[in-house]
């Protein structure tokens, strides 16, 4: 994380009065994102003592290795390979991890290439760097260590279409998949068989070469075959399965007729499947997840937990639509207001996951603006109530806010300014609306990706 970068709201920006309740939510951000930086992942589970390294309980004696690379993709990406220079220092003979354009900077290494790439849709430049890390590795050997970085954002970074496909094909379905609100195990299972290093490819293409892939998840659940659509681990998931994906998403007959004809194939057995768990490249693979969306969750606990507030993380698995989730946020912040709930002001609800919008309206915004902008009606009437939603990676949607964070004023002042509440959710136009209420949050490129944190936070009245 970029700790120099600040978390506010437009509300500070414009000067006015922010409550303490406010205040206190910011700083929960804030601890958050420390919580989930990957950099002190990395130093938490990568350990070294003469030749020795420790990855979690599995250890590596690097005098036995020829070669040792640092390869991978992801939002996060960037953070882990400065740490794991950091700790592996010149015994790295090379290697290079693929970022978002958006964090040009954010990173220096001295031994491992930074490239970047677009996301949620990859580009050429993804694509550019994918090859540039196979030309690093030349051929792979026996005697190679190659150590994977991989967090999310990571499908479309790692961009490699399968053979009879372009780049355009795979940006063309994975807009589609997105504007369908297909949830990112659908979309994964998509990606990974029109891809050439998903699915457990990236293993296959290394081998017989060890892998240890560090991990930093953004996925509910950790799935490992689901996190960057997991390149280094066994795939399950069938040619079969893509298929019905993009038919229940209503997005096969959209699909380019190469692509069609692409996962056709496999169904029929004329193109190979991904690799499977009896697949003996995985004989030298290690997966370690070193970190995930609680990391984030806890750092918020204990912020508030500081500031006086009973703070409970009540799950890190929330997955479903936005709109919804906002409006199931301001029941409970009833709840907790209203005298009737076990909990007793100051207290805070913090929960971790990924919800989804279905895009029907042609306005701007995130899934984070849609939950908070869902519950800002619902806690109209609540003093010193604050509903804050947030992506730890600094981005949400198509937008320059991480999120949004609002509380009991943002009703009345949308009234005021002509503003209805409904109609620019119902155009997916969230970000419009709660700019105009200073309501948005910026927290700038964070350099990690563990998913979602939303809060409910009700200070002292």
């Amino acid at each position: 994380m970029n700790s120099s970068t600040p978390i506010h709201s437009t509300r500070d920006d414009k000067g006015n009065l922010a409550s303490g309740t406010w205040k206190d939510a910011l700083a929960a951000v804030d601890a958050a994102l420390k919580g989930a930086d990957p950099a002190r992942m990395v130093e938490g589970h990568l350990k070294l003592s003469g030749d020795i390294m420790m990855a979690g309980n599995v250890r590596y004696n690097l005098g036995r290795y020829g070669r040792v690379f640092v390869i991978g993709g992801g939002k996060a990406s960037g953070r882990m390979a400065m740490s794991v220079e950091g700790v592996l220092g010149k015994r790295i003979d090379g290697g290079l991890v693929i970022v978002p354009h958006y964090q040009k900077g954010l990173v220096e290494t001295d031994r491992i290439e930074i490239a970047y790439g677009s996301h949620p849709v990859p580009d050429e430049a993804g694509l550019k760097g994918v090859m540039r890390i196979f030309e690093v590795i030349g051929a792979p050997r026996q005697d190679d260590l190659v150590i994977c970085l991989i967090s999310g954002g990571g499908s479309s970074l790692l961009s490699l279409p399968a053979e009879g496909i372009g780049l355009d094909d795979v940006r063309r379905v994975t807009k589609v998949m997105l504007d369908s609100g297909a949830d990112i195990y659908e979309l994964n299972i998509v990606r990974k068989h029109l891809s050439g290093i998903h699915g457990g490819r990236l293993a296959e293409r290394l081998y017989p070469a060890t892998i240890l892939s560090l991990i930093v998840s953004d996925v509910v659940g950790n799935d490992l075959g689901t996190i960057s659509s997991g390149p280094t681990f066994p795939d399950s998931s069938t040619y079969s399965e893509a298929v019905s994906v993009l038919k229940k998403r209503g997005a096969w007959e959209s699909c380019p007729s190469r692509v069609r004809r692409l996962l056709e194939h496999g169904i029929s057995g004329s193109v190979k499947e991904t690799p499977k768990p009896d697949s003996e490249i995985f004989q030298r693979v290690q997966n370690l997840l070193i970190g995930d969306n609680f990391d984030a969750c806890a750092g918020a606990q204990r912020e508030l937990t500081q500031r006086g507030y009973r703070a409970l993380i009540l799950t890190t698995e929330i997955e479903g639509e936005a709109r919804t989730f906002g409006t199931f946020l301001s029941s409970l912040a009833r709840g907790v207001s209203g005298g009737r709930s076990s909990l007793h002001r100051p207290s805070a609800l913090i929960f971790g996951g990924e919800t989804t919008v279905k895009v029907t309206g042609r306005g701007k915004g995130g899934r984070n603006q849609e939950v908070a902008l869902s519950a800002s009606a619902g806690i109209s009437s609540l003093p010193e109530v604050v509903v804050c939603s947030f992506g730890t990676d600094g981005v949400d949607g198509v937008t320059d806010a991480a999120g949004a964070i609002v509380d009991g004023s943002i009703y009345e002042t949308s009234r005021s300014l002509g503003l209805d509440i409904d109609e620019y959710l119902q155009n997916n136009d969230s970000y419009t609306l709660l700019k105009a209420t200073k309501s948005l949050l910026t927290t700038g490129p964070t350099g990690t990706n563990v998913g979602d944190v939303m809060m409910v936070v009700a200070g002292r009245v």
